[in-house]
């Protein structure tokens, strides 16, 4: 498998989605890129159990991308090897009635990665610029003072949101939690083949929704504003990663590297001594466990 190289894939200067190739380049079999997916995930499992016992950090994994771009799956594979206590999944679907009685942040909040784990978000406070950036009448559910209908969102409403973001992002990740942002770059080809599939395999088949397709036409008005949001909200602490996604198992695998790679640099994640008293101790400890 060839060398995957973080900073080949994080948005350091504005980008334009349609300059970036959906797909990489390699001769890996899918046998290759599997078995480069496994090593790779038992690394991060081991060093999550490290984590674990630092307790000092949490890691929030936010994933974005069209319908089909492969969330789910590459959820499954790439933290297959975590002990379960590990890790925990928050899918962010359209806020409940609860939820709305809350800022529009409050739900992030209140899923954030406790010390020692991960949190991995299937779609996440991005929601908030983007489903309601297409669709403003969604907006109108949050109850927001001034705001009565569509014609009343201020010019610099969005701008603000994204404001808000950098601050939330600032203030988590100053506070120990590891931010990991990736958007899986799919094209629109590809999405058409997936959409497909779905309708061609029994299996697979309860996964589409008419709303799929009123939702793919749409597909150049979400380009537009993924690319406004990852220019607007990359920021060093907690920057995007625009991952080429037309092929699954390697998508699965530069994300999982990217990880490793970035959390390797934390050295100052490792697992704690043992307190005084058992190291004054530990002879005689032993010695009790040994006999029968």
């Amino acid at each position: 498998m060839q060398e995957i190289n973080p900073q080949s894939f994080i948005v350091k200067d504005r980008v334009q989605l349609d300059k970036i190739p959906t797909g990489l380049e390699t001769d890996a079999t899918k046998k290759e890129k599997k078995r480069a997916l496994k090593e790779v995930g038992k690394k991060l499992s081991k060093m999550q159990d490290t984590m674990y016992a630092h307790n000092r950090h949490g890691v929030l994994v936010c994933l974005q991308g069209m319908d089909t771009s492969g969330k789910d799956s590459l959820i499954r594979e790439v933290f297959s090897k975590f002990n379960p206590r590990g890790v925990v999944v928050h899918s962010f679907k359209s806020p409940s009635r609860i939820e709305l009685q809350y800022d529009y942040l409050w739900r992030h909040y209140v899923a954030l990665p406790p010390k020692g784990k991960y949190a991995v978000f299937n779609r996440s406070h991005y929601e908030n610029i983007l489903v309601t950036r297409v669709n403003p009448n969604f907006l109108l559910n949050e109850n927001i003072p001034g705001i009565e209908g569509v014609e009343d969102i201020p010019a610099d409403f969005w701008e603000k949101r994204y404001d808000q973001i950098r601050n939330f992002e600032k203030h988590i990740t100053q506070n120990g939690t590891i931010v990991f942002k990736f958007f899986l770059h799919l094209s629109k080809d590809e999405q058409r083949q997936r959409l497909l599939r779905r309708l061609e395999k029994k299996e697979k088949i309860w996964k589409f929704t008419p709303h799929d397709i009123s939702e793919r036409a749409l597909w150049d008005d979400y380009q537009k504003y993924y690319e406004e949001a990852i220019n607007n909200t990359s920021i060093p602490k907690a920057p995007w990663y625009v991952i080429p996604a037309d092929d699954k198992q390697m998508a699965r695998y530069i994300v999982a590297k990217i990880i490793y790679e970035e959390m390797s640099k934390h050295t100052d994640i490792q697992e704690p001594e043992p307190n005084e008293l058992v190291s004054e101790n530990l002879e005689a400890y032993k010695k009790i466990l040994r006999q029968p």
